[in-house]
Formats: C-alpha cells, sequence, structure tokens
C-alpha cells in the first residue's frame, strides 16, 4: 500500500477490525463492523463473508460503470465454450423476448456477440450497424440501442 501510494495510486483497502494501521495509508477504508467472531481467531466467518460482500458489491459497481450489463444481465459474455454459449443465448432471449432458436440465430448471425445481437434486435438493425453503435456507445448496450 505504500508503494502504491507513493506512486501516485488511489489506495483502498478492508478491513473488519479497527483501528487498523491501513487507516493511515489509504485514501479510502471499507471497514463492515461484524462484531468478534463465533470462534475466536477464525476470519473466515464473519470477517471474511463481510470483505467478500464488500468486494462483490464493488466489483457490480464497475461492471455497471463499464458497460458490461443491460439492466440485471451481464451482457459481456464471451461464449467460448458449451456452458457460456448456453448462457449467451439464454441472455439474448431473455432480454430480446426470443424463443431459444430465434435467439440462436441472431446471435449465428452476429458471429456469437452478445451485446451486438441485442443492439440489433432492440434497435432493429443490422449487425453491422450493432456492432458501430456499440463503438460509438463505447461498449454500453442501452446508449447503441437510443442512438438515432
Amino acid at each position: 500500500m505504500q508503494e502504491a501510494k507513493r506512486r501516485g495510486a488511489f489506495v483502498a483497502g478492508v478491513a473488519c477490525n479497527r483501528p487498523s494501521p491501513m487507516e493511515d495509508i489509504a485514501d479510502l477504508v471499507i471497514a463492515p463492523l461484524v462484531g468478534p467472531e463465533v470462534i475466536a481467531g477464525s476470519t473466515r466467518l464473519k470477517a471474511g463473508t463481510a470483505q467478500k460482500m464488500a468486494l462483490n458489491t464493488i466489483s457490480t459497481g464497475v461492471m455497471i460503470r463499464l458497460g458490461k450489463t443491460f439492466g440485471n444481465l451481464m451482457v459481456d459474455v464471451q461464449p467460448t465454450n458449451a456452458k457460456l454459449r448456453d448462457r449467451a443465448r439464454h441472455i439474448v432471449e431473455i432480454a430480446c423476448g426470443l424463443s431459444t432458436s430465434d435467439a440462436e440465430a441472431l446471435l449465428a448471425r452476429c458471429n456469437g456477440e452478445v451485446k451486438t445481437a441485442l443492439v440489433s434486435a432492440l434497435a432493429r438493425v443490422t449487425p453491422a450497424e450493432a456492432r458501430q453503435r456499440l463503438q460509438q456507445a463505447n461498449g454500453f448496450v442501452r446508449a447503441a440501442i437510443n442512438k438515432t
């Protein structure tokens, strides 16, 4: 943390005990108050769960801010195996209100690109136009759909 600070980085930390030495270094300290563990000396119970929840909340916010979501769907999926191809198809089905076969066909026309498929279907444009809109919208699906 000290080296990151020395180099000018924004430094954040998560700790479930206060006071913590990192409070003197970090620009931001997230310190959920969880009280003592049920088993003294164990940090994997309440404290570990609280830290995981805090980090999950942060990473969810980051995914939203980076444009990797559409509504409550994680749409920046790279369908590189069967499980992820199923997930991509399911996302397109849900977001576009399509049947399984229609979602598969749309994804095929869009080279398996979920975001392109969503923009193509919801904005009623070709896959090429959808890609162009996504590029202009910095990858944000909603902005690409609403572009006129």
